[in-house]
């Protein structure tokens, strides 16, 4: 396994993967106190990884696990030295936690429009481009717009890195999801109720 649950702890070196200037161009800018607050919600699942001595190679969150839709956002996944195919792998592995453990319906996430790197990866990987959000997200000052994409699990299930029955990174909080049934989605809400609420949502998530 390339990933582990995060922990507190780790949150000041999530923090400076973003600040990185690659990283700044294409991931939301958090600070420490909402990384935080996010992984103690209960909405979302933290999870890093990192080198044989140690060192912060990625990280990724997960989110949606308070909703009954079924649904399952990848919010964040950051590495620190793209193009060496960490990215993919991270990602396979991500989608099939998704999958496989907390059994999504729908597994989905936003990318900016000049993110051209990620967007391949994204669609080799088997994600469905679902259209444009016109400029939900600032970046130096200026608006800019986004991609939605997203895969479902029936998609997922004709995919050559579909690992089956293979068991995701787990922590205590998740316990009620290991023993929903297969196939048993978490139902009924959309994920955004209110369509206000989407500006405020969204902020660039990926830097591969």
């Amino acid at each position: 396994m390339l990933l582990r649950p995060a922990v507190p702890s780790d949150i000041p070196r999530i923090v400076a993967l973003e600040r990185t200037p690659h990283g700044r161009t294409f991931v939301g800018q958090w600070n420490e106190e909402r990384h935080l607050t996010t992984l103690a919600g209960g909405n979302a699942r933290y999870f890093v990884s990192e080198t044989e001595s140690g060192e912060l190679q990625a990280y990724s969150i997960l989110r949606g696990f308070k909703e009954d839709s079924g649904a399952i956002e990848l919010k964040r996944i950051v590495v620190a030295n793209p193009e060496r195919g960490l990215g993919r792998r991270i990602l396979e592995e991500l989608i099939s936690v998704a999958f496989n453990e907390y059994h999504a319906h729908r597994l989905f996430l936003d990318v900016y429009e000049d993110n051209a790197r990620a967007r391949h990866l994204y669609e080799s990987v088997g994600f469905q481009y679902e259209g444009v959000i016109r400029e939900a997200a600032r970046r130096d000052g200026e608006y800019v717009s986004l991609r939605l994409m997203s895969m479902l699990d029936r998609e997922y299930a004709q995919q050559p890195f579909k690992t089956g029955g293979s068991r995701g990174p787990q922590s205590p909080e998740n316990d009620h999801l290991k023993s929903r049934p297969s196939g048993q989605h978490l139902v009924a809400e959309p994920l955004f109720p209110d369509p206000c609420s989407l500006r405020s949502h969204f902020c660039s998530n990926v830097y591969l």
